[in-house]
């Protein structure tokens, strides 16, 4: 009995060595330690807890802890995340947003149900909830002014090109009417304190809007999200008749490069540092009161280090604002320098190297020509 276990363990290890299994077959996390019998892919813990949630579709075991008989080795054997995944996977639409290990449980959870039990990607041209070019119904929306969450309806549409959004359900007219080529849409749990909560965020005359939403089903709220990139996708084809499918899907939504609370101080430096709530998206870099607030209260272009820009750890000698926080970074721009303070040294080392990411990357002419036309900076 003991020489079949060690068999099975010695063919099981042969299988998970396999290059094809090394990351998670879900959200690609490095050596996954647990499997799927029923599906016959390699998992992480984290995917793992998902899987459990269906039993119905997926039966998983841990790889180190778990007995695993002939049977289900040679299942593994027989397929592995490359045959799995060339099944469930076959047909996902380019605008589909394929979540990784860093992104929230809805994303992870909704892409693992899409594939698995609702099998979305088996058959081309399935008819999928985000891919018809309209979509509406009711999100809960926070107010801008008293914070609170009210069902309002929302209306997407790739004929008009725009995110609309109405206070009353029966209203003509919308109360934002928003043109999809300056939508962001990026999931927020924490910040909103709703494990489905979404950030949109669009600019209006240049300057950043935030709108805050949830909904009670989490395919609901993904569904809306890739419908937006869906939509987005679409009509950026028109618009870019020789762009790549790949070169359209990288333009459109993205998560933020990094957000978190540090000191700042005014443009003459003499001012007493604030705390403020920043988000770096891309090269703009935002700050806010509260994390929640609808409208930045000032931003600042983070241009390429080939037009005059650095990230230099710590602050000028002499600075004479009053701060708490002692771990300093300092923005070096072509019109001034921006100083900030963080908590930790980890927060500063982080930011740091948020900055350098962008500033290493070379300006796009569209970049050149947003610079020229608003060459947005902090309010005192």
């Amino acid at each position: 009995m003991a020489g079949g276990n060690d068999r099975s363990m010695k063919a099981l290890k042969e299988v998970w060595r396999r290059a094809e299994n090394s990351l998670c077959a879900d959200c690609g996390k490095p050596d996954p330690d647990w499997a799927s019998s029923t599906l016959g892919v390699f998992i992480c813990l984290s995917c793992s807890g998902i899987h459990r949630n269906i039993p119905s579709i997926s039966k998983v075991k841990s790889l180190k802890m778990d007995h695993w008989d002939d049977a289900q080795v040679q299942f593994l054997a027989k397929h592995g995340n490359a045959v799995t995944k060339a099944t469930y996977e076959a047909h996902i639409p380019i605008y589909y947003y394929q979540p990784t290990y860093n992104d929230c449980q809805v994303l992870r959870e909704q892409w693992i149900r899409a594939k698995y039990e609702r099998k979305e990607f088996t058959k081309p041209g399935e008819h999928l909830p985000y891919s018809d070019g309209v979509k509406e119904g009711i999100l809960w929306k926070r107010g801008r002014d008293n914070g609170q969450f009210l069902p309002r309806k929302f209306l997407l549409s790739e004929r008009e090109g725009c995110l609309k959004y109405f206070t009353k359900q029966d209203a003509k007219e919308p109360k934002i009417n928003v043109k999809i080529d300056v939508i962001n849409a990026t999931f927020q749990p924490v910040k909103i304190g709703n494990p489905n909560g979404l950030q949109i965020t669009y600019l209006k005359d240049n300057k950043t809007r935030n709108i805050f939403v949830y909904h009670e089903s989490g395919k609901e709220v993904v569904d809306w999200f890739n419908a937006i990139r869906s939509v987005q996708f679409h009509y950026l084809k028109v618009a870019f008749p020789i762009a790549s499918d790949n070169e359209i899907k990288n333009r459109l939504t993205r998560n933020f490069l990094k957000e978190g609370y540090m000191e700042k101080t005014g443009p003459k430096q003499r001012e007493a540092f604030k705390k403020r709530w920043f988000t770096l998206d891309h090269r703009r870099l935002m700050y806010f009161k509260d994390p929640l607030d609808a409208f930045a209260k000032g931003e600042v272009f983070v241009g390429s280090r080939e037009n005059g820009y650095s990230v230099q750890k710590g602050l000028p000698s002499g600075t004479q604002g009053n701060f708490s926080w002692h771990y300093g970074l300092t923005i070096v721009t072509p019109d001034r320098e921006y100083l900030f303070t963080c908590e930790t040294e980890t927060d500063q080392l982080d930011w740091i190297a948020a900055f350098t990411s962008v500033i290493n990357q070379a300006m796009t002419p569209q970049e050149y020509a947003s610079k020229c036309l608003d060459p947005v900076s902090f309010l005192s």
